[in-house]
């Protein structure tokens, strides 16, 4: 399964955050997005760039809705996009209780990205991507045939 940073992200905030608030029987806690920066450093992505996805993968409202949360506050600059941003939120429902085999998948998926460096990631992605292209060639007739076909469009335009 093919996961994003946005899930990742996600993933990472509730195994850090949602969750052992949840455990600890809080109503309210918050998430630091300069914390989050320290979090995905950990676990070896590459620095910079991320605080705007962090922001916004934070506010989802998928992540709200399967963590059973609400924002109180969101604290920081006006854009909302910033290392200083502290999203605030309340538990207003605990999860629902999710099967074995679902939670299982879960953990499995966040221990992966934990696990996986980017070069093997790089190398899982692109192996998929390979897959894809193979098929839509074997589609096509094969490679030759394929060329054949987007030359035939290119000729069409030229003309």
């Amino acid at each position: 399964m093919n996961i994003g940073l946005s899930d990742k992200i996600r993933d990472i905030a509730q195994a850090r955050y949602v969750n052992p608030a949840i455990l600890a029987g809080r109503q309210e806690f918050s998430i630091r997005v300069r914390d989050m920066l320290g979090d995905l450093e950990t676990e070896g992505f590459p620095g910079g760039g991320h605080t705007p996805q962090i922001c916004s993968a934070l506010r989802t409202s998928k992540f709200l809705r399967e963590n059973g949360l609400e924002i109180e506050s969101i604290e920081g600059p006006p854009s909302k996009m910033s290392p200083t941003v502290v999203v605030r939120y309340r538990i207003a429902r605990r999860p629902a209780q999710e099967n074995p085999g679902e939670a299982q998948a879960n953990e499995t998926r966040l221990q992966s990205a934990r696990e996986e460096t980017p070069e093997a990631w790089a190398h899982r992605v692109t192996g998929k991507i390979r897959g894809l292209l193979k098929e839509e060639l074997k589609e096509c007739g094969g490679g030759e045939a394929f060329i054949r076909w987007v030359r035939g469009y290119d000729e069409e335009e030229k003309a």
